[in-house]
């Protein structure tokens, strides 16, 4: 079991290096095969009609006249031990882990992903139980009464949730129980703050984005059942007078559970590096909502920021899910 965990510890290391390496590719190299100079890339850090000695200091004091492999170097050494950027008049460090610096907004990236952090989190962790739980169970459910009324009623009732895009269920919550009918906040309040009012305020947020994912959840928990329940093992366990619900959780959803983990962790960690959209709509200050800004802005390092963030979080729960597939299944330590 030990030496499993190390290998995928080294392994999702390794991956973030590789992650790393690709975005920075993506926001520096393909740029430049596509046709974009050093002095255009330095051009975004300048405001409207900089003059050409303005461009040069700027693409000398960030580095981007120096070669890929070197700016690389500096990107990931900013990350671990910090960077300092001359501005001409004035140096600005950056404190480790630096992710860049806003030239627009004049912050560094790091403490406004950290400070956002919170809501995504919330967001995310809410939306995820509310999910899992109900579209576990409503697969199970399904599965064991298959073609049955209940089983036709909530797969339709399914598909429709997967089929909705989230800038309609959202504003249609939005419209009904924060204006319509004000049951809910509209304001986020922190969770070190109040409790209940956190819950309250993010409660339809998190019904809009689980009605979403929750139909892709009982769709997967159904198709495993359905195969699972038919195994040689499972009329075992009943021949041998266990309880039907044992056998249902204890042997047949724990034999199904192996996809819906992987795609949990999928999810999650997508979410956990922002949920562009339900932030929008909801006006939440996120992680996304920071995103598409920053993305609004044409502000660089910010986007940088966050997409490393979010690939970190995917490499994370990559790793956790396969940690967990070692405890439901004793067979992967193996492999």
């Amino acid at each position: 079991m030990i030496s499993y965990i190390l290998r995928r510890t080294v392994a999702a290391v390794i991956l973030l290096l590789v992650v790393s390496a690709v975005t920075f590719g993506i926001f520096f190299l393909l740029p430049r095969l596509a046709g974009q100079t050093a002095d255009q890339l330095a051009q975004q850090y300048i405001g409207k009609s900089p003059s050409a000695a303005d461009i040069a200091a700027v693409k000398h004091n960030l580095g981007l006249d120096q070669p890929l492999y070197l700016q690389y170097w500096h990107f990931i050494k900013g990350i671990v031990a910090g960077a300092t950027y001359n501005l001409g008049p004035t140096t600005v460090h950056c404190n480790a882990p630096c992710f860049g610096y806003s030239f627009k907004d004049h912050v560094e990236v790091w403490p406004q992903l950290t400070s956002r952090l919170p809501v995504t989190i919330s967001l995310a962790a809410g939306a995820a139980v509310l999910w899992l739980l109900s579209g576990v169970t409503v697969g199970v459910i399904s599965a064991l009464k298959p073609r049955s009324f209940f089983d036709r009623a909530f797969m339709g009732v399914a598909l429709a949730g997967v089929s909705l895009p989230m800038f309609f269920t959202g504003n249609l919550a939005i419209l009904l129980f924060t204006y319509q009918w004000p049951i809910f906040g509209r304001t986020y309040v922190p969770f070190t703050e109040n409790p209940a009012q956190w819950a309250n305020t993010l409660f339809p947020a998190w019904c809009s984005l689980a009605l979403l994912y929750s139909a892709i959840y009982a769709r997967l928990t159904r198709s495993g059942m359905l195969e699972t329940m038919n195994e040689d093992f499972i009329r075992t366990a009943r021949a041998k007078g266990l309880r039907e619900r044992n056998v249902v959780v204890k042997h047949g959803l724990r034999a199904a559970l192996t996809p819906i983990i992987t795609v949990f962790g999928m999810d999650l960690g997508l979410l956990l590096g922002g949920a562009l959209i339900t932030e929008s709509v909801f006006s939440l200050h996120g992680i996304g909502q920071y995103a598409v800004q920053s993305i609004e802005s044409n502000d660089l390092p910010p986007i940088l920021g966050v997409t490393l963030l979010a690939a970190f979080f995917v490499v994370i729960a990559n790793l956790l899910v396969d940690l967990l597939y070692a405890a439901a299944d004793p067979r992967v330590r193996l492999s």
